[in-house]
């Protein structure tokens, strides 16, 4: 045996030298050398105990069943140990406690500045901000930070924490690269910074939890910006996505800024494993119980899936708003009024229609016809739904793209987000037509020879689809304010979010300057197509970029999926550049003559004067 390792290992390595030939031989030899025996004892001598696979805090289901399956023994579970009708509870994904980083952050609170960006940017949500009253921290924990906060929009003795899940976050360490709050004294000291997780997650789990129980910000009162978001409870949470994940941001954002309202049509692919991925789910719920809905459709069908939720939605609003009308004497000339004239939009509007539906079915307590109990049952769809179809670039690009073709064309009301990571990430690694000119994938190594679908232009050419083109790394505020004007527009709306992925071939720790460079290389411009701006006379689209101010190759070249196809014939690679930069140049001009506001229309010349004509 050991002389068939050793064959294998020269068979190996023979081409690197026989120097490494030989280490590897020395590390055979040196394990054998060291092998011992470990004498058993008769009887337990540990004083240690494992603890148990979830916490003995976790609702039943989730200690009965996700622990189970977490333990690996799922296939011992019987079928009536499962729902009846295959929906699956929410919230699971906070008892797994993965503990898998090896470093984590730790708030330095006296060089904060309650900027947020951490927050913002953490794939997993795994650090949080509060804003909430000075008297809530009674009884915190010994040791627990807060600062006074800046700013008077949450009332005079408002406190401000920034807190770390320290058994969730995955130490992918965006938001220490994000951090703008440094120690003057030393630069490289920042308002976060990485430590050992083993020596701080003690109290860290401790301050958490108690984290966890501090007040939520009201909604009503939370403006739609990058920092105040963030004092949005995330309702999608501790996912298994890859660390440094650059699609999750996206969704956590959705959560924040929708929360229970949100109705997710999701494809088949990367956001469908770490979405609904069995043991657990990482959509969770708010204090009420309530947060979004969920599915995950085929890859071909998620458009058409999705546009059914909204025909749905409609026809369920359109239901209860007759019954409202039918019953208006039984509950109230007043109340049915008020319910049926509201077409909430803001946090402020939804809570008082809300309110009206509580007092509603307490009008409704209590009777047995028919008619009434329909109401009572279908109040909840006189709040309005944000419906969302979301995937990535193998779905939106390529294999549903006719369906969601036909969806741009209706006009409904429903909005798409496109999670691209240019290349179908979750089946291996081949290219998609999202893939750009001059990358590799991993079943597609020569590197793509035609240049990128362009998926927005081709929505902004029926006219009446929002579509904005975004990368939070790059601008966080254009992503916040894309996400909000896509909801409140009245028609269709769709996002191409830029995610970067660990099958570009780089350390995702660096996915923030890559999205910078992204945009400042023109590679993937930032943009708002908004045709209701049309109707008013400006420009629909407004670029929210300059002009590309720095090489392509400077982009690529720290990219593993570009450098592959040099590497092979730098020939080649040097001419998909070339092309790649001149696509480049165009694409912009394109969409700055679109941002342009459009000239007035030239003076009608005078007339000729009759002398003027015979001369």
């Amino acid at each position: 045996a050991i002389a068939r390792i050793k064959d294998a290992i020269a068979h190996t390595y023979a081409k690197r030298g026989a120097d490494v030939v030989q280490r590897n031989f020395d590390a055979v030899d040196d394990t054998l050398a060291h092998l011992h025996a470990v004498p058993l004892p008769a009887t337990v001598t540990t004083d240690r105990a494992r603890p148990p696979v979830v916490s003995t805090d976790a609702p039943d289901f989730v200690k009965r069943v996700t622990a189970m399956m977490i333990a690996g023994k799922g296939d011992l579970l019987p079928v009536s140990a499962f729902p009846v009708d295959g929906t699956w509870p929410t919230a699971t994904s906070q008892w797994e406690k993965r503990a898998i980083a090896t470093e984590i952050p730790v708030w330095d609170a006296g060089l904060c500045i309650q900027c947020n960006k951490c927050a913002f940017v953490c794939p997993h949500a795994a650090i949080r901000a509060k804003v909430y009253p000075a008297s809530a921290q009674a009884g915190a924990p010994a040791g627990f930070v807060s600062l006074p906060f800046k700013g008077k929009d949450y009332g005079d003795d408002a406190t401000y924490t920034l807190q770390v899940a320290p058994e969730d976050c995955t130490g992918c360490s965006l938001c220490v690269q994000v951090c703008p709050a440094k120690d003057k004294a030393n630069p490289r000291h920042k308002a976060l910074e990485l430590r050992p997780q083993a020596d701080v997650v003690a109290v860290q789990r401790d301050h958490y939890a108690f984290f966890l129980g501090l007040p939520e910000a009201d909604r009503a009162r939370v403006k739609p910006d990058v920092k105040n978001t963030q004092f949005l409870q995330p309702l999608f949470e501790y996912s298994g996505a890859c660390a440094g994940c650059g699609e999750t941001p996206y969704l956590k954002l959705l959560t924040q800024l929708f929360g229970d309202r949100l109705l997710l049509a999701n494809a088949t692919g990367c956001s469908s494993i770490y979405g609904g991925n069995l043991p657990t789910t990482p959509y969770a719920q708010d204090a009420a119980g309530r947060g979004p809905a969920w599915a995950n459709s085929l890859f071909e069908d998620n458009a058409e899936f999705g546009l059914g939720m909204r025909l749905a939605v409609d026809r369920k609003e359109a239901q209860a708003r007759d019954l409202v009308r039918q019953l208006a004497s039984s509950i109230g000339p007043t109340l049915a009024d008020e319910l049926l004239a509201s077409r909430p939009v803001t946090a402020a509007e939804i809570a008082a229609q809300r309110d009206r539906i509580a007092a509603l079915r307490l009008a409704l307590a209590g009777r047995e016809d028919r008619d009434a109990r329909r109401l009572a049952e279908a109040a909840d769809a006189l709040v309005p739904k944000s419906v969302w179809i979301v995937g990535g670039d193998g779905w939106a690009y390529d294999i549903g793209f006719g369906g969601l073709d036909h969806v741009f064309s209706l006009g409904l009301k429903v909005n798409v987000l496109v999670l691209d990571t240019e290349v179908y990430s979750n089946t291996g690694g081949q290219q998609s037509k999202a893939t750009p000119i001059g990358a590799a994938a991993k079943f597609a190594v020569a590197g793509k020879a035609t240049a990128k679908k362009d998926l927005g232009a081709m929505a902004r050419a029926y006219g009446h689809v929002y579509v904005a083109q975004v990368a939070f790394g790059a601008k966080d505020t254009q992503t916040v304010k894309a996400f909000v004007e896509a909801d409140a527009h009245p028609g269709t709306s769709l996002i191409v979010a830029y995610s970067p992925c660990i099958a570009h071939g780089y350390d995702l720790a660096h996915g923030l300057d890559q999205q910078k460079l992204a945009v400042d290389s023109g590679y993937w411009p930032l943009y708002r197509f908004d045709p209701q701006r049309a109707t008013a006379g400006e420009p629909a689209l407004v670029l929210d970029c300059a002009a590309p101010k720095v090489d392509l190759e400077r982009f690529t070249r720290n990219e593993t999926r570009f450098r592959l196809v040099e590497q092979q014939d730098p020939a080649r690679a040097r001419e998909l550049i070339r092309q790649g930069q001149a696509a480049i140049r165009t694409r912009f001009a394109t969409l700055e003559g679109l941002a342009r506001p459009a000239d007035p229309p030239a003076a009608a010349p005078a007339p000729a004067t009759p002398a003027a004509t015979e001369r």
